[in-house]
């Protein structure tokens, strides 16, 4: 009765597997449980939808359009006005440093990583707007987890397959018997891929509807529109090509990673 010991073992990846993915899926679900309905902000939707660098291009940008920062297409960013309205332009200018001009590429770079932005990225968190460390990554190891197990399943029913046949237990008995957990394991995969929510880089699924629906709001040609398709779009919204040249310098453009 060998192959009763090989079902055993299958039942146990197959449920371990199973177990896991429910579980990285219930966690992630709670994670956004709080979102609620409200109107995003500029910096919100621009980390919602590129991460801490789009914030920092986006505060670039709207400084630049006030006449408040001088962005060259030399790639050289110099302070006009040095009183930041807030903690994101102050981070801007505190990465410009002292002497008051820079290179833009440092900047960039400076200002995504500053408090102001992460202590954004925490309360876009929080709300269950943008996606949590660990979330996405779980569900993915989960999934793959699920998918090793119909693997190990199918190895494991071929294995008894091949043994001897038991004389009370006929062969297409056995594979029926191994047929249950791969039929377990490939349900759940059916059911993951049909309705656990898709996660973007930044944004949770809360946060990619409240996104979708800034995107349908938004219309006109005054500067606000103009600063919501840079939030939204990146440097690639902006119309003037001398401010698309600044960006231009340096290293090409990247998202930069953020970790809560």
């Amino acid at each position: 009765m060998f192959w009763v010991l090989l079902l055993l073992l299958a039942w146990a990846a197959a449920g371990t597997a199973c177990t896991r993915l429910c579980l990285a899926a219930v966690h992630a679900a709670a994670s956004e449980a709080d979102a609620r309905a409200h109107d995003l902000t500029l910096y919100e939707a621009a980390f919602l939808s590129g991460g801490p660098r789009r914030v920092a291009d986006l505060t670039l940008v709207s400084m630049a359009r006030q006449h408040r920062l001088l962005l060259a297409h030399t790639g050289w960013a110099t302070v006009v006005d040095p009183r930041g309205r807030d903690e994101m332009e102050r981070s801007v200018i505190g990465a410009i440093g002292p002497e008051g001009q820079s290179r833009i590429a440092p900047v960039r770079a400076d200002a995504a990583a500053a408090d102001a932005v992460r202590s954004l990225a925490d309360r876009l968190v929080d709300a269950g707007l943008a996606v949590p460390d660990g979330a996405r990554s779980g569900i993915t190891a989960a999934v793959r987890r699920v998918r090793l197990a119909v693997v190990a399943v199918l190895a494991l029913g071929t294995v008894a397959l091949l043994l001897p046949a038991p004389p009370d237990m006929p062969r297409h008995l056995v594979a029926l018997w191994f047929g249950l957990p791969l039929a377990l394991t490939l349900s759940v995969l059916a059911v993951a891929r049909m309705e656990i929510n898709p996660y973007s880089r930044w944004a949770s699924p809360a946060g990619q509807r409240l996104l979708g629906a800034l995107a349908r709001r938004t219309g006109g040609t005054d500067e606000r529109t103009y600063l919501t398709w840079v939030a939204v779009r990146g440097i690639s919204a902006v119309g003037e090509p001398d401010l698309r040249a600044a960006f231009a310098h340096g290293q090409p453009h990247r998202e930069s990673a953020w970790r809560g």
